[in-house]
């Protein structure tokens, strides 16, 4: 193998372990769970897929009650009226018969004892949940979020009528909940979520929980690492079915409020917190709340956990891996094209999870599969480059050996005739006339010079005409017209650098002998000939033979006897579409040395 070859092979090696490594490194957030610089990019791909594939219908046992702008017009904006308004509202509920009721709101503050004791009574009607919320420290992971160093909790008067749990979300760098933890390890000791115990309040049963999914009765739903319920957002406002606290108060929605979850929040426009989402810029927080009971309940379900985050590892490295190879083993042209196909192929695959409720990584995939992209291609690129380099001044060095138009053809097809081929050619035959008199008199080095010269010449003159020059010989030449594909037979481009090269010999002796007369003979004919490759394996030239081939050689020296500087066949001439430059000299039929037929030839003397 050669220094090169080794160390394009190194140097795809490297790569691929290079590749693989990166993989890893993008990975590893993911697999533990931790913050990482692709999450923007993933909530922004997240939010694509919930796109895609539209708003899901909630489960039918969760409402809200919305304490909305109709609902604050009918109070006086002071604590003692709000306390009192959730009071009035908590005991129409309360008339409904609901199954679990769950206050979004934080009840921390002291209020009026006797209005507290008025929403404390309320409260006992009804199997209710309040809300508690927890301080986290800034520099927590998101891992962490569910350890929260402190907790604000409601009064006591209302945690005697009630239970209370954690309402805290967490939310992706757009503000977007992504999260909801379901437990919490609170000073105090584990603590469910808000969510999850009005879901196991209405579902009367204790959650039962493990490392990767929490079940209440029959309904099993995922989690992710921490005990993070992942949030499967179901739509814009309002697709959780939501009612004005003014129509409760009124008695008018009575029968849909009977045997429900429901939950109460504000939603008007100055209370309550606010949340993007991929269907709607403002969604109320109590509606996120009341999303994941839903979910809880039996609702749409999104599964992102420790083996999502395997088969996410898994097949980034996978993807790196083969989009490195695809691109370091095939063509650009072909290798970028089938990698991106295969990574276009699996980013569809995650696309498709997601309607299946499989929440698997679009970020990572990108990323993993991007810069091994741009860095097989780029090496890949280098390596063409410097072989195309390496080819253009093989195939230079070729054409100081070949005719440049063979040597461009077996450059372009290495397998040009690797079985000899039948064609109908015009074979040309040129050498100088009285050589080695010249050569006497203008010495070793003026002759060299000379060849030099000649051979020049002759091939210009042969490849001007579209011919090609397939070997010299001392002071002669060999050469071929008609061998291009759509060339007719090469007969009138023969003829023609016939009469060309005997020009220009002519002009060499005034330029290169010392003022002594340099000529030529010429020898023309058409007809079958057999292209071939002699040679061992290592080394190959083309050759031509057949009678053809014999006959255009026997024509220099019958030239010689009849004091021509060209002799063509009449063969040829009957081949051409046009007539020669000039009428020949003379026409006679020959005898030729070693065949027993005659030729008609037809004789130019070098000048007219």
């Amino acid at each position: 193998m050669t220094p090169y070859r080794w160390t394009s092979v190194l140097a795809g090696i490297l790569l691929l372990l290079l590749s693989a490594l990166w993989a890893v490194f993008v990975s590893r957030p993911n697999v533990v769970a931790i913050a990482s610089p692709l999450d923007r990019l993933e909530s922004t791909l997240l939010d694509a897929r919930y796109t895609t594939f539209g708003p899901v219908a909630p489960v039918s046992d969760v409402v809200i009650v919305a304490i909305d702008d109709a609902t604050l017009d009918s109070t006086q904006d002071n604590a003692s009226d709000s306390r009192l308004l959730l009071a009035n509202v908590v005991h129409a509920i309360a008339d409904a018969d609901p199954r679990a009721l769950g206050l979004d709101i934080i009840l921390a503050d002291a209020g009026d004892p006797v209005t507290d004791n008025l929403l404390a009574t309320a409260l006992q009607r009804s199997d209710t949940v309040l809300a508690a919320a927890g301080r986290f420290a800034e520099d927590q992971e998101a891992a962490d979020l569910a350890r929260p160093v402190s907790v604000l909790r409601p009064q006591e008067v209302f945690l005697r009528s009630a239970k209370s749990g954690l309402v805290n979300l967490s939310t992706d760098a757009t503000g977007t909940p992504r999260y909801l933890p379901a437990v919490f390890q609170t000073p105090q000791g584990v603590e469910p979520a808000f969510a999850l115990l009005i879901a196991s309040t209405f579902a009367e049963v204790d959650p039962t929980m493990t490392t990767d999914a929490v079940a209440l009765g029959g309904n099993r739903t995922p989690l992710d690492i921490g005990f993070n319920l992942p949030l499967r957002l179901v739509g814009p406002t309002a697709s959780i079915p939501t009612f004005s606290a003014v129509d409760v108060l009124a008695g008018q929605v009575s029968d849909a409020l009977t045997g429900k979850a429901v939950l109460l929040g504000y939603t008007a426009t100055a209370f309550g917190d606010r949340f993007p989402n991929p269907f709607d810029e403002n969604v109320p927080g109590v509606e996120i709340m009341a999303t994941a009971v839903s979910q809880l309940l039996g609702g749409e379900t999104l599964r992102r956990d420790a083996g999502t985050r395997r088969i996410d590892t898994a097949a980034a490295v996978v993807l790196a891996l083969l989009v490195t190879i695809l691109i370091i083993a095939l063509p650009l042209s072909s290798g970028v094209p089938l990698a991106l196909g295969a990574l276009g192929v699996w980013m569809a695959a995650v696309w498709f999870a997601f309607s299946a409720g499989v929440w698997l990584s679009a970020s990572i995939p990108l990323a993993c599969a991007s810069v091994p992209i741009l860095a097989a291609s780029s090496l890949r690129y280098f390596n063409e480059k410097r072989s195309a380099a390496r080819g253009a001044r093989a195939l230079a060095a070729l054409k100081q050996f070949q005719s440049p138009a063979l040597a461009e053809r077996i450059a372009d097809d290495p397998a040009f005739l690797a079985r000899p081929t039948e064609q109908r050619l015009s074979v040309f035959f040129v050498d100088l006339s009285a050589f080695t008199n010249l050569s006497e008199k203008l010495g070793p080095a003026r002759t060299q010079d000379l060849l030099k010269q000649f051979h020049q010449i002759t091939a210009q003159t042969v490849e001007a005409n579209g011919g090609i020059v397939l070997n010299y010989m001392g002071d002669g030449a060999l050469a071929i017209f008609g061998m291009a594909e759509g060339d007719a037979n090469g007969s009138d481009e023969a003829l023609r650098a016939g009469f060309d090269l005997m020009r220009e010999i002519e002009r060499l002796g005034p330029e290169m002998a010392k003022g002594l007369p340099v000529g030529c003979r010429i020898g023309l004919h058409h007809g079958d000939v057999v292209l071939s490759r002699l040679g061992g394996d290592r080394h190959q030239q083309v050759s031509v033979a057949g009678d053809t081939v014999n006959l255009a050689s026997r024509l220099l020296e019958i030239a010689k006897d009849e004091g021509a500087a060209l002799a063509v066949t009449d063969v040829l001439l009957g081949a051409a579409k046009h007539p020669p430059e000039r009428p020949s000299d003379a026409v006679k039929t020959v005898d030729v040395r070693g065949r027993e037929s005659t030729a008609q030839v037809h004789f130019w003397r070098a000048s007219p």
